[in-house]
């Protein structure tokens, strides 16, 4: 039995329309999933573009657009991928911002911006996620947290950050024991730095080489590192983990 075939199972990733949710997204349909692509309009080309990767690989692709702070763009998007690819059984929940600030100087709006997407777009893509599986005792979902959940980066001020994905790490736990009974996993992954545009761009060269000094590792993750580990939380290696935090950061908490 090969523990690590996604063949025959349908996932929806949000954020797919770029960085680790794109690549997370293509990775899935290597491994044998046909992928819908849920990411905002104004990444419809991004999304295209991980669609074209998707069929290329011979699995079937869905776009569809909307916001994950919209409970009705997400049930629409859950509808469309159980019409048009079948019963949905993978959760890839990918979608989240950053950026910083000093606490004491932050606004309110600026708060409540990255709390809103990266805290309630993770909780009512797995509500909308579920309200599928659950009634079938049938799914997986995972959910992008990142190891600043866990520990605050030196020298980074982004108190509001921090806080929204460590709620990622914990809200997985919690609906990973609400669900469990009923047949649906939700696991966490928490990566390190990663190279994605956000982090290549030359602005933050020279904050990249301290990044890269940090890891024990001595690098950076690439995208397509972030790819096994999603793959063995949905799939049937992983059938007895549930509400577990997957740290992918070279060592970086350990220091």
């Amino acid at each position: 039995m090969n523990l690590f075939s996604l063949q025959g199972e349908v996932a929806m990733v949000t954020g797919a329309g770029s960085g680790i949710g794109q690549r997370i997204a293509v990775g899935l349909a290597e491994a044998g999933a046909d992928v819908a692509c849920f990411d905002l309009p104004g990444q419809s080309g991004g999304l295209e573009e991980t669609a074209a990767r998707v069929r290329a690989l011979g699995r079937q692709a869905l776009v569809t657009t909307g916001d994950v702070t919209r409970a009705a763009d997400l049930a629409a998007a859950v509808q469309a991928v159980e019409s048009q690819l079948g019963a949905l059984s993978i959760g890839m929940n990918c979608a989240g911002i950053a950026n910083a600030a000093p606490a004491e100087e932050m606004s309110e709006e600026q708060w409540r911006r990255v709390h809103a997407i990266n805290v309630d777009g993770v909780f009512l893509s797995c509500q909308a996620q579920a309200r599928a599986m659950l009634p079938r005792k049938k799914g997986a979902i995972v959910n992008i947290a990142s190891m600043s959940g866990s520990i605050v980066n030196r020298g980074l001020l982004q108190a509001h950050y921090n806080s929204s994905k460590a709620a990622v790490i914990h809200m997985s736990k919690s609906l990973a024991m609400e669900w469990a009974e009923r047949g649906v996993r939700v696991n966490s992954i928490s990566p390190g730095y990663t190279a994605t545009p956000m982090n290549l761009r030359p602005e933050v060269a020279e904050q990249v080489k301290i990044f890269e000094r940090d890891t024990p590792l001595g690098r950076m993750a690439s995208v397509d590192e972030m790819v096994g580990p999603a793959v063995f939380l949905v799939g049937r290696g992983a059938s007895f983990v549930t509400g577990v935090d997957l740290i992918v950061d070279g060592g970086f908490v350990c220091w």
